[in-house]
């Protein structure tokens, strides 16, 4: 929608586990030489001042990188994670935060390639501005649904689609479900990487996302679920989870020993789930 902002929400524990699991996938995709191709359907502004009045106003990251930032993780994954973070705050205080276009970009070799959509202007001229001077970056104003199957297949083949609504609109629930369908048809070798919030029980359609795209018996479709609360009616995204399709090889144990480093410091009530809902074909 373009209400939405991301930068009221940036470097929150949605965003957390969001970067986590795209880097995960993006080393994955690095361990073999050939070039690789990303398409970030939401990407946003790609970087955000965690001092702005917007990040300021609920202070999301507080429940998020602020408390990993001073860490010294045993975990490769996790220290590439604060690495990048790091690079955008040279002076050693955390005040931006990347958003998943900067992750891919910092990620990616000289051959691989990014595609990234977004429909708000104000947002696409600050992802222009740190990430479209790049030459491996292209940038598209249209709608994401839409550009992912124009863009799909893409060149290179290798890859992984990042599909990241705000779901303000209960159609989006549906409408990711038919996107992922199309696109995997198009692009069968490609990775699907969907995140979607978990909110209280009322409100909450999560379990019907899973339970649809596991209908769909499309490959080896994995999730990885963080909470940081227990589930109250009376509030808002107390977690959220990234649903995977073609999921790499031995990805789940990569993400158990990761997350098993990282829920002990988001508080108490934080806890991680990992589930199988379809095998490889």
């Amino acid at each position: 929608m373009l209400s939405y902002r991301h930068s009221f929400h940036a470097g929150n524990h949605a965003d957390v586990l969001k970067h986590i699991v795209l880097l995960g996938v993006l080393k994955k995709l690095c361990a073999k030489d050939k070039a690789f191709s990303y398409i970030d359907s939401h990407s946003g502004a790609g970087m955000y001042d965690l001092l702005s009045s917007n990040a300021l106003m609920n202070a999301e990251y507080e429940s998020g990188i602020s408390r990993l930032w001073k860490h010294d993780f045993k975990n490769a994954l996790l220290q590439d994670y604060l690495a990048c973070v790091r690079s955008f705050n040279e002076d050693g205080e955390l005040r931006f935060y990347p958003g998943s276009p900067a992750f891919a970009l910092w990620s990616a070799r000289t051959q691989d390639r990014l595609q990234l959509l977004d429909l708000q202007p104000e947002e696409l001229g600050v992802l222009q501005y740190y990430l479209g001077r790049d030459e491996r970056v292209s940038i598209h104003q249209r709608d994401a649904f839409e550009g992912l199957l124009a863009l799909t297949p893409p060149e290179p083949r290798r890859g992984l689609a990042l599909i990241d609504p705000s779901f303000e609109q209960k159609e989006d629930y549906q409408r990711v479900v038919n996107v992922a369908k199309k696109v995997m048809r198009r692009w069968p070798v490609g990775i699907m990487a969907i995140w979607y919030p978990i909110l209280a029980s009322d409100r909450d359609r999560s379990p019907w996302l899973k339970a649809a795209l596991q209908r769909e018996k499309l490959s080896s479709v994995m999730s990885i679920e963080l909470r940081v609360a227990e589930q109250a009616q009376e509030y808002g995204m107390h977690g959220s989870g990234m649903l995977l399709i073609n999921t790499p090889w031995q990805f789940s144990a990569l993400m158990q020993d990761v997350f098993e480093e990282v829920v002990p410091l988001l508080g108490d009530n934080a806890s991680f789930l990992i589930e199988t809902l379809t095998e490889a074909e």
